[in-house]
């Protein structure tokens, strides 16, 4: 019907989330040796290590979306928070390519450009991750303000993951999700419906007061 948000199947909306999910451990794997080493990074270790904020952060995940067991499989099943290899590559498409690609592949773990390759990436992926926390907390219905408040938990324990030195907060997510995503979506000739609009509105709202306090 028009002007009604179109339903999207769980494993979609689950798999938006975990997508950006698996990009920030990844590069918190590498933040966290402390040499910016993409050979010493080891997911497991970081997931190991981070066992209760990883399963804090999936528990919100499955209220923000209402997800079934089966939908939560699917982190599993994708991998991203076991064991594997990351590599300098996988950085550059977790931050939009914005290094750019160097003649030589392997200079891109020289360890400025490893980097500023985290960085950007987390700033790419936890911006992707709030759209997708935001867009399933729209789906699945629910009191705004309390959505709002499991999505800023969400982005703290992210952000913890992605950096322990505090460089990625809540705050600064919302701010960078505001412009980088809102305006496509909320703009007159936006093809989003207007009970879409009007929701997306309401978290904008809703997550500016928990996270600046205005």
């Amino acid at each position: 019907m028009a002007g009604q948000i179109t339903p999207v199947p769980e494993g979609v909306l689950a798999g938006e989330v975990f997508g950006p999910l698996g990009g920030i451990v990844e590069i918190g794997a590498v933040s966290a040796t402390g040499t910016w080493s993409v050979g010493a990074a080891s997911v497991g270790e970081l997931v190991s290590r981070r066992r209760d904020e990883v399963g804090r952060l999936l528990d919100l995940v499955r209220d923000i979306g209402g997800f079934s067991p089966a939908t939560m499989a699917i982190a599993d099943e994708l991998g991203y928070l076991r064991e594997h290899e990351v590599t300098a590559p996988a950085l550059l498409l977790w931050s939009g390519a914005v290094e750019g690609i160097p003649p030589r592949l392997e200079d891109l773990e020289q360890r400025d450009v490893v980097r500023r390759m985290c960085h950007m990436a987390a700033d790419v992926q936890m911006t992707y991750l709030l759209q997708a926390l935001v867009t399933a907390a729209i789906v699945s219905g629910g009191d705004v303000r309390q959505g709002a408040a499991r999505i800023v938990d969400a982005l703290a324990l992210a952000s913890g993951l992605a950096d322990e030195t505090g460089r990625t907060a809540p705050a600064l997510v919302f701010r960078m999700w505001r412009v980088a995503h809102l305006p496509a979506l909320l703009r007159p000739d936006a093809g989003t419906p207007e009970q879409g609009k009007a929701a997306f509105r309401a978290y904008d709202q809703a997550l500016e007061a928990l996270t600046t306090g205005a």
